[in-house]
Formats: C-alpha cells, structure tokens, sequence
C-alpha cells in the first residue's frame, strides 16, 4: 500500500482504557446522592474498580469475541446419550466470572446494595449487554425463593456467591450457581394463565412431576430454573434443578436455540419438560404472585440495561465528534451537532436518574417505598427501554458511516437496543400493568404523587406537566386506549422532578424545555437554541 497515499489522520483514537464508571458524572452523583456515607466511599472505589475493568482494552476484546462466537447446542453426546448442553466462547465465561465477580447477583442484604448493584449493572452493560441475562435471573430469583423460607435457606447462599462455578454437578457441590427463568408458552407468551405445561405431584412433600414446554427459557445452562405449570389448584411456581441430588441429569431437553437479532452471546432456548423433577415454590395456584417478585427485579434491570447501552452510545458519539473535524472545526462545537448530542445525553441522564431512584427505592423497603415500586417500575420499563433503540440509532449516526461498520461496536449496540422493551413483558403489558396499580392499589398514586411532588414550585413546565397528569388521572374509565400515553406521561414527569431537585439546572432546564414544555421536537436534535448545550454535552463527555 503506497504510504503516500493512506496516512490516517482526522479519525478519533479508541474509546478503551478508560473508567465508565467515573467519567459518567450522572452515575456518580446518583450514587452519592443514594447511598449511605458509611458505604459511599468504599461503594466508589468498587464501582471505580469495574469501571476499569469494563472500559479495558481486555474486556473489549472479549466482548467481540463472544458476541463473533454465539453459543452453541449439543444434544447429545458422541455415544447418543442425550446431554442437552450449550457451549459457549471462553470470552463469555471470563465475562460472566467478572460480573459474578463483581457482586451483580449480590444485592438483597447488604447496605446500600441495590444502588451499588444497579451502577455496577449500569457499568457492566457497557462492556457487553449477553451475560446480563444470567446475572438479572440470578439476582432476581432470591425473592421469589423466600416465600419458602428452606428453600431459601439452601439455594440463596450460592445464588449471592460472588464465586463463578461453571460445569453441570449437584447444587451442593458448587460453591456458586446461577438461576434462569421459563415463564412464556407458545400458544399464551405473556398471558401466563394459558400455559398448559401441567404439574402432577409426587408422593414426597412439595415434590412434583412436570410435563410440556417453554417457549422462552433465559440462560438454559443454569444450575436451576423458576417456571411455572398448572398444578391441581392452579398456576403454580416451581424450581427445576438441573442437576439432581443423586448426580443424575433432570430431563431438561433444549430443542433448540433462538436465533435473535441481538444479544449473540446469550442463549435463550426452548426446552420440554417431560417427566421432570420440580419443587414447589409458595401456594399452589399462587404462582404469578409468588413469582412477581422476580419479575419487578428483572423488570428494573430491563431499566438498568438500557441506561447502560445508551450511556454507551452517548459515550461513543461524544467521543467522536469531540475528536473529528468536517468544514474547518470538531464536530462537537457545530452548533447542529451539539444540539443532537446535549439531546442524546438529556435522554441518557434521565434514564440513569431514573434507574438509580428505583434501586435506592428497594435499598429503603419501607411502605412509601415499596408503592412508588408498583407504579414507577413498569412505567420506567415501559418509557425508558423504548427511548434506548431511537437514541442509539441517533448516536450511531453521528459516526456517519463510521457508525454503520462492525468494527465501531454502534451496530451490536443498535441491535441490543430494542431487547429490554421487548423481555419481561412488552409495553403493553407494561401500560396494562401501570392501570393496575393506578385502579388496585391507591397507595402507589399517592406515592408517586408525594414523589414528585418534592419538585412542585421549582419550574413552571413541570408544575403544568403534573397539573395536566392530574387531569388526565381524574377519569380512568376508558383508559386503557390511552394507557401508553399515561405512562409515558408518568415516567416524563417523574424523570423531571428528579432532575429538577438533583441536576445541574442547564440540565434540568433543556429536559423542561424538550419534554414537558411546549417548546418539544420529535427528533433528537431540536432543542431550543437558546439552551446552554455547550455545557449539557461537557458533562457527559467521556474522559480517554
């Protein structure tokens, strides 16, 4: 190649080497604001510490790796015996160690543990979005497995280790194990009161006998699964180990792989069951409340995720436009351009304000507390996963063609994008699921309501936002044609009294101005020109 002709220059140096964690300043305050003195200063060095490791050159090799090399299924065995096992790159289980590692099934019982856990996921996203999976099944289940407390008793230690045991062998044997989660059928997907896999129960207490299928199954290499089956009272919640105590394989036949769009390095299966050994999990015919507590935690994660994959992206277009030139100056100080991207870092800022909110809400557990959870949490699932995939697409295009070519990581965190809207119940279920609350359960009104309410009298486009939701929360009847526009008009009102209490006000004010106010775009990019941009975009800029 002639030299004289392919000097590289005008092209931004890789974002790697670098500490996710500390350069998001949103993410940093959150965590101080949220978490106790007496744990802030260890809980930053932890979090400085994953930081680095995901914003490292490794990580991001293997990242690639394992999202080049997705997982494969054997069925059998070279002599025919059925095995049902997933093999997967090395590069997955270096990822998965370090994020078990790293305490993301680690949360219930330890001070400030849900904040801490949520940046970590926040920050352990970034470097590849596959293994959250396991490590949000895995910390997720511990709820639902104490509503029978001997359960808990034996499988919680090893759910909360911070040891990576990789291998099928007896639970008991394993100084850590990971949990996945069959709840969807076929025929029913998200009405679960449709499933047809049946339960027969066995001579030994709270032993039963399954038999049918799962349409989806999350993470089917995992030591042990929560499903749920029609028992003789009803939809009942059990634990299908995979390995039993005797050292036998439970049958648990993988049919196949899902090919999916994104998310390469993560296995998602269809399995049947067939004669397969459960225990019982809470009441029979109490399955969905005695799982919903593992699916609000999966839901919030589903939050966490997406906060993630945009603060990702947000990262990189900065990063890109801060080092590229185009029509005699960087990009970033265009003024078209730093409209897009003070836009694209409002957005990633609300979600991570979000996000953090919630976890601190779980670190509380008191009753106010635990009702803003019913209504905050599906609403935040619904809104914030569905401004994940536009904002990323928008990053991406500040990359131009860049942006569009394997090798930046735009396209895998484009294709990850619309997976959180879509796992632990779409936006509908999501809406339908805020009318529940809003109908069932007057107590999570009241909460959101005193919540940000703390905001009232600080901006006159949020004090009319909340006025305008008031309106519309006055008459409920019909509204489930316009429960997406509730919720969403929930979430926005909520992301906006946080930030106008705890953001810097040039922050607080675009969000107003482009949300709440009359003065809002469609697109990323349109908003008002009079904004202090310039300083909204700094604040998120990522340090090399």
């Amino acid at each position: 190649m002639a030299r004289t002709t392919h000097t590289v220059t005008n092209q931004p140096p890789p974002l790697v080497q670098y500490d996710v964690f500390t350069t998001d300043r949103a993410l940093v305050e959150a965590v101080e604001r949220h978490l106790d003195p007496a744990v802030t200063e260890e809980g930053l060095a932890e979090l400085s510490a994953l930081g680095r490791t995901s914003g490292s050159a490794q990580v991001q090799e293997w990242a690639a790796q394992a999202n080049a090399c997705p997982p494969r299924l054997r069925t059998h065995d070279r002599y025919g015996h059925r095995i049902d096992e997933v093999d997967f790159h090395p590069a997955w289980h270096r990822l998965l160690g370090k994020g078990v590692g790293a305490g993301l099934t680690t949360a219930w019982d330890r001070p400030g543990g849900h904040v801490r856990r949520a940046a970590a996921f926040v920050v352990w996203t970034q470097a590849e979005a596959g293994n959250g999976c396991p490590l949000s099944m895995t910390h997720a289940a511990v709820p639902a497995l104490r509503t029978d407390p001997a359960l808990a008793a034996e499988w919680e230690p090893r759910l909360t280790s911070r040891i990576y045991d990789r291998g099928l062998r007896p639970a008991r044997e394993k100084a850590g194990v990971l949990f996945g989660m069959g709840m969807t059928e076929k025929q029913g997907g998200s009405d679960v009161r449709a499933n047809t896999t049946v339960a027969r129960p066995l001579a030994e207490d709270g032993a039963y006998e399954l038999t049918g299928h799962k349409w989806f199954c999350s993470a089917p290499m995992s030591d042990g699964f929560l499903v749920l089956a029609q028992a003789p009272d009803g939809l009942t919640c059990f634990l299908v180990p995979r390995v039993l105590e005797d050292g036998s394989r439970n049958v648990f036949l993988i049919q196949r792989l899902k090919d999916k769009l994104g998310n390469r390095s993560n296995a998602s299966a269809e399995v049947e069951f067939d004669g397969t050994w459960a225990r019982r999990v809470g009441e029979e015919g109490r399955g969905v409340r005695t799982i919903i507590g593992m699916v609000a935690a999966t839901r919030l994660d589903c939050v966490l995720g997406s906060a993630g994959l945009m603060r990702q992206a947000v990262a990189q277009a900065i990063h890109h436009c801060t080092h590229r030139e185009a029509f005699g100056a960087k990009l970033a100080d265009k003024p078209l351009m730093r409209n897009v991207l003070a836009d694209l870092a409002l957005e990633s800022e609300a979600a991570t304000t979000l996000a953090l909110r919630l976890a601190a809400a779980y670190d509380d557990g008191g009753e106010q507390e635990r009702a803003l959870l019913r209504i905050a949490v599906p609403a935040a699932k619904y809104w914030v996963t569905k401004r994940c995939a536009p904002l990323v697409v928008e990053a991406a295009e500040c990359l131009g063609g860049n942006g569009y070519v394997e090798e930046s990581g735009l396209p895998r965190l484009v294709r990850e994008s619309p997976l959180n809207s879509v796992w632990e119940g779409a936006g509908n279920v999501q809406a339908l699921d805020v009318l529940r609350a809003l109908t069932r359960e007057p107590a999570s009104l009241d909460a959101y309501l005193r919540e940000v309410g703390q905001a009232r009298g600080a901006d006159h486009r949020l004090d009319a936002a909340i006025r305008d939701l008031l309106t519309d929360l006055a008459d409920l009847r019909g509204m489930e044609a316009r429960a997406r526009r509730l919720t969403e008009r929930l979430a926005l009102v909520l992301q906006g009294s946080l930030l106008v209490r705890f953001a810097p006000p040039e922050v607080a004010d675009a969000f107003c101005a482009s949300r709440l106010g009359s003065d809002a775009g469609l697109a990323f990019g349109t908003l008002p020109h009079t904004l202090d941009l310039a300083s909204v975009v700094d604040r998120a800029r990522p340090v090399n």
